[in-house]
């Protein structure tokens, strides 16, 4: 794409607006020092020198979103307890709206926290239910999924198999989506992996692939019939206008009607894996939004998610960044 072409694409991606539908959460952290093992058990003791709280999940995506200039519009459902106390305002200390947030008595709000010292990860506790929304809560939910719906220019669905997307809920979502023409892209879990049939994009990575087919195959570089005949198998069942594999060292795969694209990874120094999928989901519904080929979508995504495995911990993409290196990869 020539350089006038990209930064006018950049510069369009502030007038979005992208609806994230699914599971958010918070990441919280305690950090601290070891010296000694328990008297009562053999774990170490550790010394809490700093806590912190993050956006993660579909807030994440939201954050994301939102670095790269578009505007988030997120749909949850968190509990009423001090884990959506402390997401709401974090939601607020971002300058996220809240709106679409949904708050239940009879679920907890997702918190994973995480125990470190030395500069290694000791223990995560996770506090969540992964048991479907009841029936008042997917009323409420869909409520304010429609009333979003209307402003949204592209739907994200974030999937981490907590329960808040189901297939009715998923099935419904899509339809009235393409009903009013808003584009769907999806980046699934294994429960609901085979339930966003006619989504306009479809990315698993090789891992969720494998589960969510309930297939074998090697990795494209020595299996690629093998990977192929999975992805036609994809594209059989769901019907997707394009599919976009994230394949980690391996680069992406992208397939739009019969043209399929092979990209390689990005040499980088990684530093940490972690909310690269998030980036990759981004980047890729706003250039679904804007119409763009799936060959130039998967090159940019490719792009995002090898530049924030560079950062350690959960960080959105850097707009500027991303625009610099796109420029000079000539995409």
């Amino acid at each position: 794409m020539p350089v006038d072409s990209l930064n006018t694409l950049f510069e369009n991606f502030n007038n979005l607006r992208v609806l994230i539908i699914g599971d958010v959460m918070v990441d919280a952290y305690v950090w601290g020092r070891s010296t000694r093992l328990s008297p009562e058990a053999p774990v170490p003791i550790v010394h809490v020198a700093r806590t912190e709280q993050r956006l993660g999940g579909a807030a994440n995506v939201a954050l994301n979103v939102q670095a790269l200039g578009a505007t988030p519009l997120l749909c949850a459902v968190v509990g009423t307890d001090t884990g959506g106390d402390q997401l709401l305002q974090l939601l607020h200390e971002r300058h996220l709206a809240a709106d679409g947030i949904i708050r239940s008595a009879h679920r907890p709000t997702t918190v994973k926290q995480r125990i470190l010292a030395h500069g290694q990860q000791l223990l995560r506790i996770d506090s969540e239910v992964e048991t479907d929304l009841s029936a008042d809560e997917s009323t409420q939910l869909l409520a304010a999924y429609d009333d979003l719906l209307t402003r949204a220019d592209v739907v994200i669905f974030e999937d981490y198999d907590k329960g808040v997307l189901n297939e009715a809920i998923i099935e419904q979502c899509i339809a009235r989506a393409r009903q009013r023409g808003i584009p769907t892209v999806v980046d699934p879990k294994k429960k609901n992996f085979l339930a966003y049939r006619h989504c306009t994009l479809f990315k698993p990575n090789l891992k969720e692939l494998r589960e969510g087919l309930k297939l074998e195959f090697g990795d494209p570089d020595t299996d690629r019939p093998g990977f192929e005949d999975a992805v036609a198998r994809l594209r059989e069942v769901l019907e997707p206008e394009t599919v976009l594999v994230t394949l980690s060292e391996h680069g992406v795969f992208a397939q739009q009607d019969g043209r399929k694209t092979y990209l390689p990874a990005h040499l980088r120094t990684i530093s940490d894996v972690s909310g690269a999928g998030d980036t990759v989901i981004s980047i890729a519904a706003l250039c679904v939004a804007l119409g763009c080929p799936a060959p130039f979508t998967a090159a940019l995504a490719n792009l995002g998610g090898g530049l924030v495995c560079e950062q350690v911990g959960v960080v959105p993409v850097e707009k500027q960044l991303l625009l610099t290196e796109a420029q000079e990869a000539g995409l």
